[in-house]
């Protein structure tokens, strides 16, 4: 019998000072079976860092042509392609041709993604924005998963300040260059 994805509800508090966002979101979140807490909790805080209007999450490993995130305009032309992880250098080459800014948030080793995309063939590479999340924030923040969750996320200078159940939590997002590609 196939696993079904987990549900979760968010309601945000979100003060994204770098960028002048502030916003209360509300929103539903699908987990599927095969996604790491981890990798889920870099996909809500992409969310919530590049949130604006027309911003969406795909419909996950069904549609796998799609970003994971995405922001489409008004007549649904694609504005900015969202990565997340460890992308390989053909994705990100396709992501680049479809959308005028694609950017790559990564709870990995960025070394490591430096090394995997070397010597590849990525359209526009150069522009390609790549952003560290800090693993140790990463990880407070899955231990602390609930179905339902009420955080306050700011964001200022590049620290991340998460405050769930009363703990407050901060990182850091660091934006890197894609070198060497």
């Amino acid at each position: 019998m196939a696993l079904t994805s987990t549900m979760y509800a968010f309601e945000i508090a979100l003060a994204n000072v770098d960028r002048g966002v502030y916003e209360s979101l509300e929103f539903r979140m699908a987990m599927h079976p095969s996604e790491s807490p981890e990798y889920f909790v870099a996909r809500l805080l992409a969310y919530c860092l590049e949130y604006t209007e027309g911003i969406a999450f795909s419909r996950g490993i069904s549609d796998p042509d799609e970003p994971p995130l995405s922001v489409r305009d008004l007549t649904g032309s694609l504005k900015v392609w969202i990565e997340l992880g460890a992308p390989d250098a053909a994705r990100l080459h396709k992501a680049s041709k479809a959308a005028p800014r694609v950017a790559v948030y990564t709870h990995r080793d960025p070394a490591q993604l430096w090394r995997q995309w070397e010597g590849e063939k990525i359209h526009r590479a150069e522009q390609i924005e790549l952003y560290a999340l800090d693993r140790e924030l990463i990880d407070a923040v899955a231990e602390k998963l609930d179905r339902r969750m009420k955080l306050e996320l700011s964001v200022t200078d590049g620290t991340i300040f998460v405050n769930v159940a009363g703990t407050t939590l901060s990182g850091t997002v660091e934006k890197l260059s894609v070198r060497g590609v």
